[in-house]
């Protein structure tokens, strides 16, 4: 099994590779999943050439259920996708898994069985209000279907503060969001903001109230932003900007080397 063991250790370019809508979804088109697994396996393999630490395997399903749950056909499509990445990458490469909205034992298992080493939970605690209504983590549930299927070597990324999760109800701050989803068995968080001092401002703070805890971006950089905000984080999952003709775009291997050649230079 693939392991992330330099997560936290050096910072980490993440790709995002955003699937159309799988088997077992309202908006699937019939005899398209050979052609979305090729296009998965094209784009993660932009990322590894391009020299990437890994990618995110996401689902883009349009519609999703709030609860921790996935279709069967889905989860086996991804099954499919996330292992034929991994056998067309590097064992170094790192690939993660994300069935949105929020089903993470389902994700669990896709990368525990298929060659995944993280992956990216939407909500593992507290709640968020979405276009499909409100996400309510269950991190119990989630930690002992981990346990259960041996895959504790499967890390987790906690959304914290990100365009997929916004605490709900009551006064938190992001700083105690991540220190609560450390508490459950999170490996490290991902966060984000639109604006790139603000992005800064919650990252320190995650720094001191949950010190040694690695800091992913959810989002929101660029070329031009990297080296500024990637200086004070661990690691990024990184989509547009790596894109021909912006999002859900081909994913272009030189964006992806320029893009790695300025996190580089900061591990120096």
């Amino acid at each position: 099994m693939r392991e992330f063991a330099t997560l936290g250790k050096r910072k980490a370019v993440l790709g995002m590779i955003h699937l159309q809508p799988l088997p077992g979804t309202p908006f699937h088109q019939e005899g398209s999943l050979s052609q979305i697994l090729d296009t998965a396996v094209q784009s993660a393999r932009a990322l590894y050439e391009g020299g990437a630490d890994g990618c995110l395997v996401q689902t883009v399903d349009r519609v999703y259920t709030t609860a921790d749950k996935s279709d069967p056909a889905r989860t086996a499509a991804m099954a499919l996708i996330v292992r034929a990445i991994a056998d067309a990458t590097g064992e170094d490469f790192q690939v993660g898994v994300q069935l949105m909205r929020n089903a993470l034992r389902a994700s669990l298992a896709v990368a525990k069985v298929a060659g995944g080493s993280y992956i990216r939970a939407g909500a593992l605690v507290g709640a968020t209000l979405s276009a499909n209504g409100l996400v309510q983590a269950d991190p119990l549930a989630v930690m002992e279907y981990r346990k259960k299927i041996g895959a504790m070597g499967v890390k987790v990324i906690a959304e914290v503060d990100s365009m997929h999760f916004r605490w709900f109800g009551g006064d938190k701050t992001t700083a105690e969001v991540a220190r609560a989803a450390k508490y459950v068995g999170a490996d490290a968080v991902s966060l984000c903001h639109p604006d790139d001092d603000t992005t800064l401002e919650i990252i320190a703070a995650v720094r001191q109230a949950v010190p040694g805890l690695p800091v992913f971006l959810a989002g929101h950089t660029n070329h031009d932003n990297a080296a500024r905000l990637l200086a004070a984080a661990d690691g990024a999952f990184v989509g547009t900007c790596l894109e021909s003709g912006g999002w859900g775009g081909t994913i272009d291997v030189e964006k992806v080397k320029a893009y790695v050649g300025i996190v580089r230079t900061l591990d120096s």
